[in-house]
Protein backbone atom coordinates (compact mmCIF):
# COMPACT_ATOMS: atom_id res chain seq x y z
CA UNK A 1 0.00 0.00 0.00
CA UNK A 2 1.29 3.50 -0.74
CA UNK A 3 -0.15 6.48 0.71
CA UNK A 4 -0.20 9.86 -0.65
CA UNK A 5 -2.05 12.92 -1.00
CA UNK A 6 -3.31 13.91 -5.23
CA UNK A 7 -4.98 17.34 -5.69
CA UNK A 8 -5.87 17.95 -2.30
CA UNK A 9 -7.11 14.35 -1.60
CA UNK A 10 -5.42 11.73 -0.04
CA UNK A 11 -5.25 8.47 -1.72
CA UNK A 12 -4.32 4.67 -1.26
CA UNK A 13 -3.28 2.66 -3.70
CA UNK A 14 -2.24 -1.19 -3.79
CA UNK A 15 -0.21 -2.05 -6.99
CA UNK A 16 3.15 -2.97 -7.07
CA UNK A 17 5.36 -0.44 -5.76
CA UNK A 18 7.65 -0.20 -8.89
CA UNK A 19 4.68 0.97 -11.13
CA UNK A 20 5.52 4.77 -12.41
CA UNK A 21 3.61 7.71 -11.31
CA UNK A 22 2.35 8.06 -14.27
CA UNK A 23 0.40 4.90 -14.76
CA UNK A 24 -0.97 5.67 -11.06
CA UNK A 25 -2.32 8.33 -11.90
CA UNK A 26 -3.63 7.96 -15.36
CA UNK A 27 -4.82 4.16 -14.84
CA UNK A 28 -5.63 3.78 -11.28
CA UNK A 29 -6.96 7.42 -10.18
CA UNK A 30 -8.39 8.12 -14.07
CA UNK A 31 -6.58 11.58 -13.81
CA UNK A 32 -5.36 11.60 -17.79
CA UNK A 33 -4.29 14.90 -18.05
CA UNK A 34 -0.79 14.06 -17.22
CA UNK A 35 0.19 12.64 -20.48
CA UNK A 36 2.72 9.91 -21.60
CA UNK A 37 5.17 10.72 -24.32
CA UNK A 38 8.34 9.04 -24.12
CA UNK A 39 8.41 6.67 -21.01
CA UNK A 40 11.94 7.54 -20.19
CA UNK A 41 12.03 11.56 -19.29
CA UNK A 42 12.97 12.89 -22.02
CA UNK A 43 9.87 14.68 -23.24
CA UNK A 44 8.28 16.63 -19.78
CA UNK A 45 5.04 15.45 -21.28
CA UNK A 46 4.19 13.54 -17.73
CA UNK A 47 5.24 16.47 -16.05
CA UNK A 48 3.30 16.68 -12.31
CA UNK A 49 4.64 18.40 -9.36
CA UNK A 50 5.65 16.16 -6.28
CA UNK A 51 6.02 18.16 -3.20
CA UNK A 52 6.11 21.52 -5.66
CA UNK A 53 8.92 20.34 -7.41
CA UNK A 54 8.33 19.22 -11.34
CA UNK A 55 9.00 15.43 -11.76
CA UNK A 56 9.08 13.56 -14.60
CA UNK A 57 6.17 10.67 -13.54
CA UNK A 58 7.14 8.14 -15.99
CA UNK A 59 10.08 7.11 -14.31
CA UNK A 60 9.13 7.93 -11.03
CA UNK A 61 7.90 4.60 -9.25
CA UNK A 62 4.99 4.95 -6.69
CA UNK A 63 6.70 3.78 -3.82
CA UNK A 64 9.20 7.21 -4.38
CA UNK A 65 6.46 9.33 -3.40
CA UNK A 66 5.24 7.26 -0.18
CA UNK A 67 3.97 10.31 1.71
CA UNK A 68 4.52 13.16 -0.71
CA UNK A 69 1.91 15.40 -2.12
CA UNK A 70 1.51 15.41 -6.01
CA UNK A 71 -0.35 18.26 -8.06
CA UNK A 72 -1.50 17.38 -10.98
CA UNK A 73 -2.55 19.67 -14.39
CA UNK A 74 -6.06 19.18 -12.99
CA UNK A 75 -5.87 20.82 -10.32
CA UNK A 76 -3.05 23.34 -10.71
CA UNK A 77 -4.79 26.37 -9.81
CA UNK A 78 -2.34 29.35 -8.78
CA UNK A 79 -2.61 32.66 -9.91
CA UNK A 80 0.83 31.49 -12.07
CA UNK A 81 -0.85 28.84 -13.51
CA UNK A 82 -4.09 31.03 -14.16
CA UNK A 83 -1.69 33.48 -15.90
CA UNK A 84 0.24 31.15 -17.85
CA UNK A 85 -2.83 29.38 -19.10
CA UNK A 86 -4.54 33.04 -20.22
CA UNK A 87 -1.24 33.80 -22.07
CA UNK A 88 -1.14 30.33 -23.77
CA UNK A 89 -4.94 30.86 -24.86
CA UNK A 90 -3.98 34.57 -26.06
CA UNK A 91 -0.93 33.67 -28.11
CA UNK A 92 -2.49 30.37 -29.35
CA UNK A 93 0.72 28.40 -28.47
CA UNK A 94 -1.12 24.81 -28.25
CA UNK A 95 -1.06 23.01 -31.62
CA UNK A 96 -1.76 19.22 -31.17
CA UNK A 97 -1.72 19.07 -27.49
CA UNK A 98 0.56 16.75 -26.78
CA UNK A 99 3.17 18.32 -24.29
CA UNK A 100 0.93 21.09 -23.31
CA UNK A 101 -0.23 19.35 -19.59
CA UNK A 102 3.61 19.15 -19.12
CA UNK A 103 4.90 22.77 -20.57
CA UNK A 104 2.29 23.88 -18.35
CA UNK A 105 3.37 22.72 -15.54
CA UNK A 106 6.82 23.68 -16.26
CA UNK A 107 6.17 27.34 -16.58
CA UNK A 108 3.96 27.49 -13.59
CA UNK A 109 6.66 26.03 -11.59
CA UNK A 110 9.38 28.43 -12.88
CA UNK A 111 7.11 31.80 -12.90
CA UNK A 112 6.33 30.92 -9.01
CA UNK A 113 10.07 30.28 -8.29
CA UNK A 114 10.95 33.67 -10.70
CA UNK A 115 8.48 35.76 -11.33
CA UNK A 116 10.33 37.74 -13.83
CA UNK A 117 12.64 35.35 -15.74
CA UNK A 118 14.81 35.97 -18.55
CA UNK A 119 14.82 33.98 -21.79
CA UNK A 120 18.08 31.72 -20.45
CA UNK A 121 15.66 31.41 -17.09
CA UNK A 122 13.01 30.28 -19.23
CA UNK A 123 15.25 28.12 -21.73
CA UNK A 124 16.97 26.44 -18.82
CA UNK A 125 13.44 25.45 -17.08
CA UNK A 126 12.11 24.58 -19.61
CA UNK A 127 14.50 22.27 -21.61
CA UNK A 128 13.74 18.89 -21.80
CA UNK A 129 10.11 19.80 -22.81
CA UNK A 130 9.71 18.68 -25.67
CA UNK A 131 6.95 19.94 -28.10
CA UNK A 132 6.34 18.13 -31.58
CA UNK A 133 4.66 21.08 -33.41
CA UNK A 134 7.40 23.02 -32.06
CA UNK A 135 5.66 26.35 -30.59
CA UNK A 136 8.92 27.09 -28.52
CA UNK A 137 9.05 30.90 -29.51
CA UNK A 138 5.17 30.86 -28.54
CA UNK A 139 6.26 28.99 -25.22
CA UNK A 140 8.98 31.26 -24.30
CA UNK A 141 6.98 34.24 -25.22
CA UNK A 142 3.71 33.37 -23.03
CA UNK A 143 5.93 32.74 -20.26
CA UNK A 144 7.07 36.42 -20.69
CA UNK A 145 3.69 37.42 -21.06
CA UNK A 146 2.50 35.72 -18.19
CA UNK A 147 4.70 36.82 -16.06
CA UNK A 148 3.74 40.36 -16.99
CA UNK A 149 0.37 39.86 -15.88
CA UNK A 150 1.46 38.99 -12.59
CA UNK A 151 3.22 42.07 -12.63
CA UNK A 152 -0.22 43.17 -12.74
Amino acid sequence: MTKFIVNGQERELDIDPETPLLWALRDELRLTGTKFGCGAAQCGACTVWVDGVPTRSCVTPIEDIAGATITTIEAVDTKEAKAVQAAWAAIDVAQCGWCQSGQIMAATALLAENPAPSDEDIDAAMEGNACRCATYVRIRQAIHNAADALKG
